[in-house]
C-alpha cells in the first residue's frame, strides 16, 4: 500500500510560542522511528491524553509529538519479519505520546517490539474501546490473581468507577467471576454501573473510613483509580490477604496510612504500571481480554465516538470531570 505524501495528525507543540495543539498535515518522515508503519483505524481518549493535549500536565518529554497513548490499525509497511502488510495490530503505552509520536494520526510508525498482533476475538474497534484503560483494568486483576486474589476472598471494590478504567474494571471483574462493588461521586450514574454488573454502588461522599489503623474489613480487594485519602482508607478495610491494585491518582499522589494493614492483615498494595509492561505480561493480559475477560458491555462503556478535530472539546470535558466511560477516536 502506498503511503500518501501527507496525512493528518493531532500534533502537540511547546516552544517559544507556548503550548498549542491541533490538526496538521505531516509526512511519514516526520514520524518517530520504528520498524512498522500502520494505517490507524482507532485510538481512544485517556486522562493522560487530555492533560497532554490541553497542556495541563508534564506528559510529553519532547516536542513536537502527535498525541494519543494507544492506537490500532493495519500494517502498511514493515521491516520486521514478524509483521507483514495487512496485519491488524494494536499498541498501548510503550512511550506513545510521551517520548514518541502517538496514535492521533492517520499513519503511525511503531517499534515492532511494542506492536501486538490483534488477538483473535477482538475487532480493531473493540481493542480501542478497551485501549489503555481496559489493559490497565485487566493488568490490575492479573497482578492481583498472581498474588492470590480469588472470588472466595470477597467482593472487589472499584473506585472512580464511572471512568474508563473503573467501568471496564467492573465489567472485567464480573466476567472473571467476582462480585464487584463501585465507589463514585456521580450518584446519577448508579444505574449505569449496575448495568455493567456492579452489585453495590456507594457514594464517595458517604464513605467513612473510621480513625483506627484497622477498621472492620469490607472487601476482599480493590482496584483504585483515585489515590490519596481514598487509597489510604481502603488499606484499613480490606480482608486479610486481599490485594489493592493502585492504578490511578485522580485524587492526588500523596498517601498517609500505616503499616498495620500490611503486617497484621497481610494486605498487599500492588503498583500497576501499564506503560512499558514486559512483553510476556502484555501478551497474556491481552489474550485474557480477548477471551475469558472480554467485557460484555463494551458498546455501553463506549459512551462517545469522535473524530480527530473534536479532540480539544473532549479534553476539556474530561479535565472538568464530566466524562463517562470511554471515548473512542475514529481515525481511518
Amino acid at each position: 500500500m502506498t503511503i500518501p505524501a501527507t496525512f493528518r495528525a493531532f500534533r502537540i507543540h511547546n516552544d517559544a510560542k507556548g503550548h498549542r495543539a491541533g490538526l496538521e498535515d505531516i509526512g511519514v518522515d516526520d514520524l518517530s522511528p520504528g520498524e512498522i508503519v500502520i494505517k490507524a483505524a482507532y485510538s481512544s481518549v485517556n486522562y493522560k491524553d487530555a492533560l497532554a493535549g490541553a497542556g495541563k500536565g508534564k506528559i510529553l518529554r519532547q516536542f513536537p509529538l502527535n498525541g494519543g497513548i494507544d492506537v490500532a490499525g493495519y500494517v502498511v509497511a514493515s521491516n520486521d519479519p514478524a509483521f507483514k502488510e495487512g496485519d491488524a495490530v494494536l499498541c498501548t503505552g510503550s512511550g506513545l505520546s510521551e517520548g514518541r509520536d502517538g496514535g492521533y494520526s492517520e499513519y503511525v510508525r511503531l517499534e515492532a517490539a511494542w506492536a501486538i498482533p490483534l488477538p483473535p476475538g477482538l475487532t480493531l474497534r473493540e481493542s480501542m474501546i478497551l485501549g489503555t484503560a481496559g489493559f490497565t483494568a485487566a493488568l490490575s486483576l492479573y497482578r492481583m490473581e498472581q498474588n492470590g486474589q480469588t472470588p472466595e476472598l470477597g467482593p472487589v471494590v472499584v473506585t472512580g468507577a464511572t471512568g474508563g478504567v473503573g467501568s471496564l474494571a467492573i465489567d472485567i471483574l464480573v466476567r472473571a467471576g467476582y462480585e464487584a462493588h463501585a465507589i463514585t461521586g456521580k450518584l446519577e450514574q448508579f444505574d449505569f454501573l449496575i448495568g455493567l454488573g456492579a452489585s453495590q454502588c456507594i457514594s464517595r461522599k458517604e464513605l467513612y473510613w473510621g480513625q483506627r489503623p484497622l477498621e472492620t474489613s469490607r472487601w476482599g480487594g480493590a482496584i483504585d483509580n483515585v489515590g490519596s485519602e481514598m487509597l489510604a482508607g481502603l488499606t484499613r478495610v480490606i480482608h486479610p490477604y486481599g490485594n489493592i491494585a493502585s492504578c490511578g491518582l485522580a485524587g492526588g499522589h500523596d498517601l498517609a496510612t500505616t503499616v498495620m494493614p500490611f503486617i497484621i492483615r497481610g494486605v498487599s498494595l500492588l503498583g500497576i504500571a501499564s506503560s512499558g509492561t514486559a512483553r510476556p505480561i502484555r501478551d497474556a493480559v491481552w489474550e485474557r481480554l480477548a477471551s475469558a475477560w472480554k467485557p460484555a458491555h463494551l458498546e455501553t462503556i463506549c459512551t462517545r465516538e469522535v473524530a480527530l478535530d473534536e479532540l480539544p472539546g473532549v479534553f476539556d470535558t474530561m479535565l472538568a470531570g464530566g466524562s463517562l466511560g470511554r471515548t473512542l477516536v475514529r481515525i481511518g
